[in-house]
């Protein structure tokens, strides 16, 4: 699918981005009035990349923002793209290769200048509940390293998801030029065709917007596992594994008794995945969205491998747990007052789960 925002024919580009853009804010209000009223949980660490914010509702404890972090892979992914060509084209990340090369994506191409910066929103890929940003950045001035955080916030149809995670990460080619992917993968059930809203916010208060209609690909297989396991208390239960030609995924929700995130294992599971000779289908993670559920914390995730070759019929895949090697952060209470979280990561223990097969239809 090659898509622009020319194709629009109901309305013009600049009412569609009008509209997108008054969404945005108003959600951007909405979170920030949640969070300025809750109990935020703001983790940060090299492994466990999660941004809770809990706040007391009745007997139950919610709800979660999804995480969005700067992810190495997605840097790493992005390390030999040139200036010039197609972001998801020349990445060596071989699902979006494919997705760029058989038209799957929507491309773009639409370039926001503010403050002598200018950003292209290059192409969308939207399959598996995962939707995937490819950006170009270009300034006038030298850039600091994170200049844009952790990526962009994102609506759909107008309106903020209730749950969604995922990575963003920049390959710095000077200190002016640089491309980005960004990953995103929504919990809830999303509507196949949809308005993306987007907006990425620069560290000295620049916000670039956009709006662009995208089209999930076609061809999704999916298939029903419902494998479930106890083990030391983590409650794992893997609910599908879907396929496409840009890659497979993995769903699952785990959970555990507690309610104290940096204790907590559940949401550090990660899968290994073989054929049935043995080789490794790579796995590129994928974020982490959590809630506090009374006394229990509950996790659910898609995780994103590579696409497998027509010859597989069936895989294995085995659960274990990446636990976090440092951390800590900020804990804000209701009043806005903040205090210094410390790293817990050392108590935890790794557990061992079992493998199961999941044959593929040929």
């Amino acid at each position: 699918m090659k898509k622009s925002h020319n194709q629009l024919n109901d309305f013009s580009k600049e009412q569609v981005r009008s509209a997108i853009q008054a969404g945005i804010v108003q959600a951007e209000e909405q979170i920030n009035n949640k969070m300025n009223s809750a109990h935020n949980y703001k983790i940060k660490n090299g492994k466990r990349k999660i941004l809770y914010a809990v706040s007391s509702v009745a007997a139950v404890f919610g709800i979660l923002v999804g995480s969005s972090y700067y992810s190495p892979a997605l840097a790493n992914g992005l390390s030999q793209i040139p200036i010039i060509g197609s972001v998801f084209g020349d990445s060596h990340l071989i699902g979006l290769q494919q997705a760029q090369k058989k038209g799957l994506t929507s491309e773009i191409g639409e370039t926001q200048t503010i403050n002598g910066i200018s950003v292209t929103l290059d192409e969308v890929l939207y399959d598996q509940n995962n939707i995937t940003i490819g950006l170009k950045i270009e300034s006038e001035k030298e850039l600091g390293e994170f200049y844009f955080g952790a990526g962009f916030d994102f609506t759909i149809n107008g309106e903020l998801p209730n749950g969604s995670s995922g990575g963003y990460g920049e390959n710095i080619q000077s200190p002016t030029i640089r491309t980005a992917i960004q990953d995103i993968t929504v919990t809830e059930d999303m509507p196949n065709v949809f308005e993306l809203g987007l907006s990425l916010h620069g560290e000295k208060g620049e916000t670039w917007y956009f709006s662009t209609p995208i089209k999930q690909i076609t061809d999704i297989i999916k298939i029903p596992i419902q494998h479930s396991e106890n083990v030391d208390g983590i409650d794992l239960t893997v609910t599908e594994l879907s396929l496409s030609e840009t890659g497979v995924s993995i769903s699952y929700e785990s959970s555990e008794e507690g309610t104290d995130f940096e204790l907590s294992r559940a949401g550090d599971i990660e899968f290994l995945m073989v054929d049935q000779d043995g080789n490794e289908i790579i796995s590129h993670s994928g974020g982490v969205r959590g809630e506090l559920l009374k006394n229990s914390m509950v996790f659910t995730s898609n995780k994103k491998f590579d696409p497998i070759d027509s010859g597989v019929n069936e895989v294995t895949i085995t659960p274990y747990l990446a636990l976090p090697t440092d951390g800590g952060g900020v804990e804000v209470d209701e009043n806005g007052e903040s205090k210094k979280m410390e790293f817990k990561g050392e108590h935890l223990q790794p557990v061992e789960f079992e493998s199961f097969k999941v044959k593929i239809p040929q």
